[in-house]
């Protein structure tokens, strides 16, 4: 009902320090996606997808931030899952990957992997959603565009295959989150289309105002305060007082949930 890719990357920061950097991008025929399959932190990315257990993404992250291993983190929950079956989970950390799915999942379903990534998917149209959806984020890689950016076209090449098959269902959604040991304060890490006909193009559009979102209120505040601080909430880092509902730029509505459908 499902696909997804899951990414490690490491990359030289505008300190001049190695950083490491994880993103999880999703598209399904169902709403609300972003609120159950996609877990990230700046030491993993997790997808749990099929009949969602969410559970396993959610403590997957926490395990391997404990130090775990993602092949132990992720096996060692499917091991006490009773539903394991149905499942299918897949992620990456620094050092390793893991992909699993269910004998219970339903086809096409499968999985495959790559140096830093892995991607999965259940009831699509064939098997080559998921290798040009591998193919067009080892594609994207040579390139110095943003991950964000080359995960939504890493989903839209999979969509380009037929993506999830249920045609009958028109409304979807997709989601991309990112996360990196590099301390920066983006508006664009963490993006949602909760329901939509089209998710994929209008995630990318939703990318394209949360980034002129953020310049523009950089902009703003640069003009008022003379530093350009800029954060979520009701205060500039140098105590100069915003208005948050100015400041949100794209806050949008929170995202609804799935109900525990599978995904």
């Amino acid at each position: 009902m499902t696909f997804s890719i899951c990414v490690h990357e490491t990359y030289e920061g505008d300190d001049g320090e190695e950083h490491d950097r994880f993103g999880v991008a999703v598209t399904t025929r169902l709403p609300a996606v972003g609120t159950l399959c996609p877990f990230v932190s700046e030491n993993a990315a997790v997808a749990t997808q099929s009949l969602v257990n969410v559970d396993l993404g959610e403590r997957g992250v926490e395990y391997i931030d404990d130090g775990l291993a993602v092949e132990d983190a992720l096996q060692s929950l499917l091991n006490a899952d009773d539903g394991q079956s149905d499942r299918q989970l897949h992620g990456v950390d620094a050092d390793g990957s893991f992909a699993f799915s269910g004998d219970d999942c339903r086809g096409w379903y499968g999985h495959t992997s790559g140096d830093g990534y892995t991607v999965a998917g259940n009831l699509l149209t064939g098997e080559s959603v998921v290798t040009e959806t591998a193919a067009a984020y080892e594609a994207g890689r040579e390139t110095d565009a943003p991950l964000i950016e080359r995960l939504i076209d890493a989903l839209g090449a999979g969509q380009g295959e037929g993506g999830d098959k249920r045609e009958d269902l028109p409304v979807q959604s997709a989601a991309v989150c990112v996360a990196t040991t590099e301390d920066t304060d983006s508006y664009y890490d963490d993006l949602r289309v909760d329901a939509s006909e089209s998710p994929i193009s209008d995630l990318r559009e939703t990318y394209r105002l949360a980034k002129q979102g953020e310049r523009d209120a950089l902009a703003k505040y640069a003009d008022e305060t003379g530093d350009g601080e800029v954060e979520h909430g009701n205060e500039t880092e140098d105590g100069n007082e915003t208005n948050a509902d100015e400041n949100a730029a794209g806050a949008g509505d929170g995202g609804t949930d799935a109900g525990g459908n599978g995904e």
